[in-house]
């Protein structure tokens, strides 16, 4: 059966255009109930229960199925993946306009609809006789949805009405609009609320629900202007009045903001509630310039938060605010209000409930761990045991007439300063996708036990006599790399880098391959690290483990022994590492004479060359950057941090990182040559002039001149700063050096031109990512282009679609971005366990100076804190800021940039959802600022030793194994307070 539609459209010239749609019907499509007869063709499919078996409702008698309009699921999503929910009909309307307008809550549904056990069914209504309606003629598409769904309702009512069995089908809506017409038509439709109320034992259901509006105690005041509506907004971008833009939130101060607008070279400044009208970071949103008179500019103050008790701080803070920007007319800049909200960017987020101390209160304030995001109003029964715990909430609703924005619970992570806890917090706030992979994922993989088969061997070169080993890390079993070298008859050496063939087992568009593309890279924490790939590929078939033949895409240069390449292939093969060895093994095996085998001679070709390769790039003018980097060793059992330390390079590192580079520019070459407009690179732009000041500045205060005209003259400049008695100060130039740099990016050759494909830091014309495709998902995209390029594979349409690659382009920089942060926020967290129960005195330098702080470098640790200077007000003890060589004096002692101090360093937890370090100066010494030394008592960790001799030392913390474990702990604790 088919149902026509005819349209016509004329065109331009006159020309009339017939278009004819035909709509199939079907009369066999089942219900999806194991108790219909009546439904013909009755599969496997069928899932809606027969037994009484949803829950139990005091709003709806008997057995009943529930059919959700598509409000209710966009809505309450956080519910609906509640197992109490069951024997729920989705209808084809509904699913397509969840999926059209919101893809994650699209994805969850789907999640939910594959787990039979919920027994979600999807009834296809819109192709079924009986359910399918047509628009009627001034029908909003919105209406003719609601109708068609009261349709599907009352069908299956009618359908399920037998004569000895009786399921009732009842309507979940929200729409108050579409619960009357229900009503009319004789359907049992009830709200959410209701509905989860009527269940027995709801309490912790009726925390998640979304409620778009409720009492917040504040009626009739109202705190922002109203948004303009959807067409003042359009117009107004239109016809240039408004502009539209993301909002990024202030850090220091949460009344101040700024919108990044396309097309303008300066951010668009916005400060005060009013102007900020309810904007919450990343939305879009639409932005009207104020007067030039009304123009103002960031202020000083720093502005955490503000206490929800009281109005009048709020007011006498504002206050503040305006006579900073009444002082500042002289510095202003670009600023508007925010006029309407485009867009909304709104996710779940983890904080901590506020305490509070009302009891029997429902109503709480939510703070987020994110500073940028405002507190959110929730209503939880539950607050006695949500307020020692890590929560997720998600926003609902931003009212005019409430200061915060309305959300709701959705669930709890675990107890606050847990270490578990914290890394989801971690994982979450940074996006890190980390959940397990899914049937569909896992059902990609190759079947075990896998070996190389004889048609693998026949397209593949054979490299398993050459003697290879790959050089890595402690601990590492993700091996991407591997190399060998060997001398030719010419006398010349062949060198070869042997990368793992990920795409051999990971094709394109597979759920393997559509995982892999969403995230992107392998994220590293301190204790554990989020694999791209499952185990089964990243660890063991495609890893390059010693001692066993693996598949790899393969480099091979040509080489004179001075490093010069003269030839360069590429090929499929096979390879033998002959050993999987640390930095530390490798470099042993280079420096000890005695050894003379295969092996060893083949990594002192290789460090040779290294050496040779590492010096011609320097004198090209890459740079050699600094950043602070650290190395827990922890406790095999605990995972805790029992020891930090910087990380040390040896080099076996620049071995390998050498023949990367060189592997990753060859590599980008080939690919371009034979695609020009859709190579997948990554360039580096060039900083503006204006990023290098501070480090000018530094050098300058130093004698130093730091030049950046180029690279190569930056290069040359850091080269030659040295001071006699501080051995780091060459060490934190760089570091500054590297604060100045842009971030790297991967992109499309075709969307950018020649010229901008420069790798500033590596001095290098054009660049990619070879080498490491277990790891990263450009590598993956690049092997594709590569194979193609050598005949070994063919190409497909979405390996050419320029667009396709930007966008994946465009959420691996997102994701490479957020895996940094990650890996920071990770060593932060253990930094802090570290420190807990610690006093600890430190050499460190003074790695900035500004208003009223000394920013200090711990080279030991490689961490940076703050020292605060004029914070306690009744000290007699005073510093004076010189803004013109950036010094800070205190009674003759003047602190300057690299100057070397020793701190005490402590932890502060009296925020527990912000712990942080506290630096306190030692020395130099100022009375009535300094602080004592740290006594060998005070600075010790407390420690339990192991009955067994030679074990490792554990912290114990209050949290003990066992009440022995607390008992023992609590006395030392007192031993160590009487000393």
């Amino acid at each position: 059966m088919l149902t026509t539609k005819v349209f016509f459209r004329k065109t331009k010239g006159g020309n009339v255009f017939k278009t004819v749609r035909e709509h199939y019907l079907r009369d066999d499509i089942h219900c999806g109930s194991k108790i219909c007869e009546k439904c013909p063709y009755k599969t496997c499919n069928v899932l809606l229960d027969d037994e009484d078996s949803s829950a139990k409702s005091s709003k709806i008698t008997g057995r009943y199925y529930l059919l959700m309009d598509t409000n209710i699921i966009l809505d309450q999503i956080d519910i609906l993946e509640e197992d109490i929910i069951c024997n729920v009909i989705i209808l084809q309307t509904v699913l397509e306009e969840v999926k059209h307008r919101s893809s994650a809550v699209y994805k969850k549904l789907k999640d939910i609809i594959s787990n039979t056990r919920r027994r979600f069914y999807i009834f296809v209504n819109e192709h079924h006789k009986e359910t399918y309606i047509e628009r009627n003629p001034g029908e909003s598409a919105n209406d003719r949805n609601d109708r068609a769904i009261r349709v599907a309702t009352k069908w299956y009512n009618a359908h399920l009405n037998l004569d000895d069995y009786k399921i009732k089908t009842v309507l979940l809506t929200d729409d108050t609009r579409n619960r009357e017409l229900a009503e009319i038509e004789e359907i049992q439709a009830i709200s959410m609320e209701d509905y989860i109320l009527s269940l027995d034992n709801s309490g912790y259901l009726a925390d998640k629900l979304c409620k778009k509006n409720y009492n917040t105690g504040s009626e009739g005041q109202e705190f922002f202007p109203c948004h303009l509506t959807p067409s003042e907004l359009h117009d107004g971008i239109k016809n240039g009045k408004l502009l539209q833009g993301s909002f990024v939130a202030s850090r220091e101060n949460f009344l101040e903001g700024f919108v990044n607008v396309d097309g303008f070279d300066k951010s668009i400044f916005i400060q005060g509630r009013s102007n900020l009208n309810r904007v919450v970071d990343g939305d879009t949103v639409a932005v009207e310039l104020l007067a030039e008179d009304q123009w103002s500019s960031p202020s000083d103050i720093v502005l955490q938060d503000e206490e929800e008790a009281d109005v009048n701080d709020v007011l006498e803070t504002e206050k503040v605010l305006d006579k900073f920007i009444l002082s500042n007319k002289m510095q202003k800049t670009l600023t508007g209000k925010i006029v309407g909200i485009i867009r909304r960017k709104w996710r779940q987020y983890c904080g901590i409930l506020q305490p509070s101390n009302i009891e029997g209160n429902v109503r709480h304030l939510f703070v987020p761990a994110e500073r940028k995001i405002p507190k959110i109003r929730i209503e939880t029964r539950q607050y006695g045991v949500l307020s020692k715990q890590r929560i997720i909430v998600a926003i609902d609703s931003w009212p005019r007439n409430s200061r915060y924005p309305l959300g709701h619970f959705v669930r709890a992570l675990g107890e606050i300063g847990d270490k578990v806890t914290e890394n989801e917090v971690i994982l979450l706030e940074h996006d890190i996708p980390h959940s397990r992979f899914s049937d569909a994922v896992l059902s990609s993989l190759p079947k075990m036990p896998w070996h190389i088969t004889d048609v693998d061997l026949m397209q593949r070169e054979d490299f398993r006599h050459l003697d290879v080993c790959s050089v890595d890390p402690p601990g590492c079993t993700d091996i991407d790399d591997a190399l060998h070298c060997r001398d030719l008859p010419n006398g010349n050496l062949e060198v070869g880098v042997h990368i793992a063939d990920v795409t051999h087992f990971i094709r394109s568009g597979s759920a393997l391959d559509k995982e892999a593309a969403l995230r992107t890279r392998t994220v590293y924490l301190v204790d554990s690290r989020i694999e791209m790939l499952p185990e089964l590929l990243s660890s063991n078939i495609c890893s390059l483990r010693g001692n066993e033949d693996r598949l790899a895409f393969s480099c091979i240069w040509e080489m004179d022994r001075d490093a010069n390449v003269i030839n360069t292939r590429y090929c499929k093969s096979v390879i033998r590492s002959r050993a999987a060895m640390t930095y530390d093994e490798a470099q042993l095996k280079i420096d000890d004479a005695s050894q003379q085998n295969s092996l060893v001679k083949s990594l002192r070709a290789l460090n040779s060359l290294a050496k040779k390769l590492k010096k011609k790039r320097l004198e090209n003018g890459a740079l050699v950057l600094a950043s602070p980097e650290i190395r827990f060793q922890v406790d095999s059992e605990t995972l805790d941090p029992i020891e930090v330390e910087v990380k040390k390079l040896r080099e076996t590192n620049s071995m390998i990182e050498e023949f990367m580079l060189l592997a990753n520019i060859s590599v980008a070459k080939k690919i371009v040559e034979e695609f020009p407009e859709c190579a997948v690179l990554r360039r580096h732009p060039e900083p503006p002039p204006s990023n290098f000041e501070p480090l000018i500045k530094a050098g300058k205060h130093q004698g130093f001149v730091i030049n950046t005209n180029s690279g190569k003259e930056l290069a040359q400049s850091l080269d030659q700063c040295h001071k006699e008695g501080n051995p780091y100060f060459n060490t934190m130039l760089r570091i500054l050096a590297t604060r100045c740099m842009m971030q790297a990016v991967y992109f499309i050759s075709g969307m950018h031109q020649p010229s901008e494909y420069y790798h500033y830091g590596l001095a290098c014309p054009i660049y990619t990512h070879f080498t490491s495709p277990i790891r990263r998902y450009a590598d993956v995209m690049v092997h594709r282009l590569l194979a193609v390029c050598i005949g070994t594979d063919a190409t497909y349409p979405d390996l050419l679609d320029k667009k396709k690659n930007h966008e994946l382009c465009h959420n691996m920089n997102y994701r490479n971005r957020m895996a940094q942060y990650a890996a920071r926020a990770s060593v932060a967290l253990n930094t802090h366990l570290f420190f807990r129960q610690k006093i600890q005195d430190e050499e460190g330098y003074i790695l900035f100076v500004r208003k009223n702080a000394l920013q200090i470098l711990i080279p030991k640790y490689g961490l940076e804190g703050t020292l605060y200077l004029n914070e306690n007000k009744e000290s007699s003890v005073t510093f004076t800021y010189n803004g013109e060589d950036h010094s800070q004096t205190c009674k003759n002692i003047v602190f300057r940039i690299f100057d070397p101090v020793i701190v005490q360093i402590s932890l502060d937890r009296s925020n527990v959802q912000h712990e942080k370090l506290i630096f306190k100066l030692v020395k130099p010494f100022i009375p009535g600022f300094s602080v004592p030394a740290a006594t060998a008592e005070s600075s010790k960790i407390i420690v339990e030793e192991s009955a067994k001799e030679g074990s490792k030392r554990k912290i114990v913390t209050e949290k003990g194994s066992d009440d022995n474990a607390k008992s023992e702990t609590n006395k030392r604790k007192k031993k160590k307070r009487k000393h």
